[in-house]
């Protein structure tokens, strides 16, 4: 059985770098491998392949949206379930999580494959594009449940303790994936629907993987035929709670579309494939951020959840600075290597001069994005969705979009790049003004020197 006594009594930075580091690991080698898909596209089929995944990467958005509303806002229920001790109510939480994930996986595939071309159509496909998304976009839908199974409930292992085991996940995937994607795209020549191939195979077997876990009677919590059965007012809660993430997620769907249309408008199809290359770079810089901001939920919930404010207020600061430093490494390279960058993907002169100047405009600020994404999803931690919702989308709805649509209009190409570090500063005060009220609740909260503890309500 896995101990979380860890998690109230370990050093917290080092519970930090315990439960972080497999996922950022486990992150990292996700993002490479969808970087890997788009090097080998792009150098086997060109820069129409890259455009083609570009234009099905807002669906495949909008299906981690609905996995990350179901699959977070469990974790988030877990972890704060066993820090009260209420480890029966945590199994009927991933019970619940679990069937509806898969309910949910197979309703996205037959939606997504019934409309298809009106979507991609809508996701700016041009008659030169469009081929090579549907190639690639209709056996990615096939593979729709893998995906969705094998993130949701990898999320759970992590809730309970197990850091390592999730990464692990990650890990066959991701290997599966790079030793699959050069022998179905060049030894078997067969291009963008290669690459798709390879990402599902390596799915189904992330899922089967996660699946076992739980069977074989290693794990804290258990699958329990009576949990599985859907329970109202748990879906309301996980919904509630996993709504932040829902709602980022279909946002960032949204404004890949409007950048995506507005690329096609201001820069034709080779801007829209220098977006796919930049978007693959950026999610690269991001995934550490992610992992540290996955990794630390636990730790932030469990304290929370047994009311050592102290200690969540450590695990926050401490995770911030560890994110910010990733963060600012990440910058350094895109100002000294954002051609090189470029060229990994596709040498074409005019797709290195635009990715090259996108990449430095759009990521101008990429510094402080470390301590807005944690910030935000603290609150989400914490099982404060309100505050979550509002702060995971102050970027995207309040600043990112109306910043695509007015900017071009004055600025053309460079407009849309510029829309990036516009968003990611107002975003940033935002985020500061919550944490600083939020801090101060914490510290009225902490029970007193001495004393039993006694909380404010």
């Amino acid at each position: 059985m896995v101990s979380t006594k860890q998690l109230e009594e370990a050093n917290v930075f080092s519970l930090i770098v315990k439960f972080s580091g497999p996922a950022v690991v486990g992150m990292l080698v996700m993002s490479i491998y969808n970087i890997v898909d788009r090097v080998f596209i792009g150098r086997s089929v060109g820069p129409l392949g890259i455009a083609g995944i570009a234009v099905g990467y807002p669906l495949m958005m909008i299906i981690m949206a609905v996995t990350m509303l179901v699959g977070i806002g469990a974790t988030s229920l877990i972890s704060i379930r066993l820090g009260e001790k209420r480890i029966e109510e945590a199994e009927r939480v991933m019970g619940s999580a679990a069937t509806l994930l898969v309910v949910i996986s197979l309703a996205l595939t037959v939606a997504g494959l019934l409309f298809l071309t009106p979507l991609l159509r809508l996701f700016a496909a041009s008659d030169n594009i469009l081929p090579y998304g549907r190639e690639y976009m209709t056996i990615i839908l096939f593979g729709t449940v893998f995906q969705v199974f094998s993130f949701g409930v990898n999320n759970f292992i992590r809730a309970e303790g197990n850091p390592k085991t999730a990464m692990f996940t990650m890990l066959i995937g991701a290997v599966l994936n790079l030793i699959l994607d050069p022998i179905f795209i060049f030894v078997l020549g067969l291009g963008v629907a290669g690459a798709a191939w390879a990402t599902i195979i390596s799915q189904a077997v992330s899922a089967l993987w996660v699946l076992s876990y739980f069977l074989r009677g290693s794990s804290l919590l258990k699958f329990r035929r009576a949990n599985l059965r859907p329970d109202l007012a748990l879906t309301t809660d996980i919904v509630s709670v996993g709504a932040a993430s829902f709602f980022k997620q279909l946002v960032t769907s949204i404004i890949l579309i409007i950048l995506n249309n507005s690329l096609l408008f201001y820069g034709g199809d080779i801007a829209v494939s220098g977006m796919g290359v930049i978007h693959s770079i950026f999610t690269l810089l991001l995934m550490p951020v992610f992992g540290i901001s996955q990794g630390v939920q636990p730790i932030i919930g469990y304290n929370y959840g047994a009311r050592q404010f102290d200690r969540v207020k450590q695990a926050l600061y401490q995770a911030i600075l560890l994110a910010t430093a990733i963060v600012v490494i990440g910058f350094i390279g895109i100002v000294l290597f954002a051609e090189p960058f470029i060229r990994l993907f596709n040498s074409d002169a005019e797709l290195v001069a635009i990715g090259a100047a996108g990449l430095r405009t759009f990521l101008a600020l990429l510094p402080i994005l470390g301590f807005q994404i944690i910030g935000a999803n603290y609150f989400q931690a914490v099982g404060k969705p309100r505050q979550a919702v509002f702060l995971n989308l102050s970027r995207q709805v309040l600043l990112l979009i109306p910043a695509l649509l007015i900017l071009p209009r004055f600025y053309g190409l460079r407009g849309i790049w510029l829309a990036g570090p516009v968003a990611d500063t107002g975003s940033s005060i935002i985020t500061a003004a919550w944490l600083l009220l939020e801090i101060r609740y914490l510290k009225r909260s902490e029970p007193l020197p001495l004393l039993e503890p006694q909380y404010e309500n």
